[in-house]
């Protein structure tokens, strides 16, 4: 496959221009290691690393064109080179360019907000896929091409490798895209250019402070989804969020909202919830779903709310989600011989933890021990460390600290910074233990006939990362191994 540089550099906004448009280029890339002949380079700074410093390993690897912000020196003739202001916008528009534009292609729809997210984009993807049509999936937990799995390495992977998902879709006869869009992914540019038919913002609380600098940073990261929507779009808000309508200051997408409180658009009451699943009335029409707890019902009317925007049928929608399925470690039941209720969730922020943990209450009957067991990643926001220990600690009979993914940071002293949280009326119910696996194994020994696990932090992951590396780790398998011999099905 190659294409000439004038192509790819259509609505490319250059500073200059030297060199050969007409040359051929079979390529696009912002990593140097990745170079091959006849390659365009697209010289990036990074958080970690300045991709100007590279352009000479890219020139020598066979790249014929070198995009850049500033300015080189010494370089060899012949090439093409092509300065610009931002290289992230660049390398976004190039690479759509390059696979010949596939997200105008297909009914692509964004999900943003700190929870959410995963499981809005999942049951999407499952409720099209059941309409009869050919879809995509870009996720957390995994990357869907029909029935097609990819391994996910990233929430939203790097704008090449993003417009070739797609362009593969296209070339399979998709019709439908269902992405998730991380506040890393905004800020960085990688959806960058791309053209989405309607945009989804399911809720807004404190997270990855780590990398953004404070919480107005991270709001305005989640924005850049919306900002970006052209007036032929829609845009879909949760108005029970606070920072819901900032989201749409500045949209020029058809705005619509959802919620179980306020005056909106799409509307749903709970009638019933119980470890069964919900009875809900969504825009006065009854349904049942087995799934649990009132976040859930949030992600339901989120995506019913999508099917209508996207042209759908109201009673196939409620028809196909009464079937829906909860998407891998989130308010995922373990079924096992024990008869204990053992939840594996991803919750690994204070609000995520404080809705899974409200959501058993709620369907709880009060006679049962709930033990909760999580951790807290190394290298991430440190403020949420001993605020998850007193959300654990007030809804939960018996916690037990553990490791998350510390990373490079010492599994002990990540553990201290979280139990700052437990208050010393909650001293004598709670247990450390920084081995993970001998933490689940020491919950499954404590639970008895009709308690409840709550597996927090991991949900999907079956690895642990520490000091650099990854190992293999599966919350669910640990929980299956000490629950029971053989798994019931």
């Amino acid at each position: 496959m190659s294409i000439s540089l004038k192509d790819i550099l259509v609505k490319v906004p250059t500073l200059t221009i030297d060199g050969n448009r007409g040359l051929m280029i079979s390529g696009v890339t912002q990593d140097s290691r990745n170079v091959k002949e006849g390659f365009v380079y697209v010289a990036i700074k990074g958080f970690a690393a300045d991709g100007h410093s590279f352009i000479s390993d890219a020139i020598e690897a066979g790249a014929k064109a070198i995009v850049y912000e500033d300015q080189p020196e010494n370089l060899p003739e012949g090439l093409a080179m092509i300065q610009v202001k931002d290289s992230r916008e660049a390398v976004a528009t190039m690479a759509s360019n390059f696979y010949g534009n596939p997200s105008s292609k297909l009914t692509m729809v964004g999900f943003t907000g700190t929870n959410g997210k995963t499981s809005c984009a999942t049951m999407a993807f499952e409720l099209f896929s059941e309409l009869g049509y050919q879809c995509g999936l870009i996720s957390t937990i995994r990357i869907l091409i029909q029935e097609e799995e990819i391994p996910a390495r990233l929430t939203t992977p790097d704008p090449i490798e993003l417009n070739r998902l797609l362009a593969i879709m296209v070339d399979k006869g998709c019709t439908h895209c269902f992405m998730e869009a991380s506040s890393h992914a905004l800020d960085q540019k990688r959806v960058w250019g791309i053209d989405f038919s309607g945009a989804v913002f399911t809720n807004i609380t404190h997270d990855h402070l780590d990398y953004h600098p404070d919480f107005k940073s991270y709001i305005k990261a989640k924005k850049i989804l919306f900002d970006g929507l052209s007036d032929s779009s829609w845009a879909l808000i949760n108005l029970d969020d606070k920072n819901s309508r900032v989201m749409v200051q500045n949209t020029r997408a058809d705005i619509k909202t959802y919620g179980l409180k306020s005056s909106v658009d799409f509307k749903a009451k709970v009638l019933s919830n119980s470890f069964e699943g919900l009875e809900l009335q969504i825009d006065y029409q009854n349904v049942w779903i087995p799934l649990v707890g009132k976040f859930n019902a949030y992600n339901l009317l989120a995506v019913y709310a999508v099917g209508i925007l996207c042209g759908e049928q109201e009673e196939e929608i409620l028809r196909t989600l009464s079937n829906i399925q909860a998407a891998p470690g989130r308010f995922e039941f373990v079924r096992n011989g024990k008869e204990v209720k053992a939840i594996l969730d991803y919750a690994h922020t204070p609000d995520a933890l404080k809705n899974v943990l409200e959501t058993i209450q709620e369907v709880r009957t009060g006679k049962e021990t709930l033990i909760t067991v999580f951790g807290c990643g190394g290298d991430r926001d440190k403020a949420k460390r001993p605020e998850m220990a007193r959300i654990a600690s007030k809804y939960s009979d018996k916690v037990i600290l553990t490791s998350d993914n510390p990373r490079s940071e010492d599994p002990d002293e990540i553990l201290t910074e979280i139990e700052g949280g437990i208050p010393v009326s909650k001293r004598k119910n709670y247990l450390k233990q920084r081995d993970r696996k001998e933490a689940i194994r020491t919950a499954c020994f404590m639970a008895e006939k009709g308690d409840i696990i709550l597996l927090a932090g991991k949900g999907h992951e079956t690895y642990q990362e520490i000091k650099g590396e990854r190992f293999p780790f599966d919350d669910k398998k640990e929980l299956l191994d000490n629950l029971q011999t053989d798994p019931v099905t």
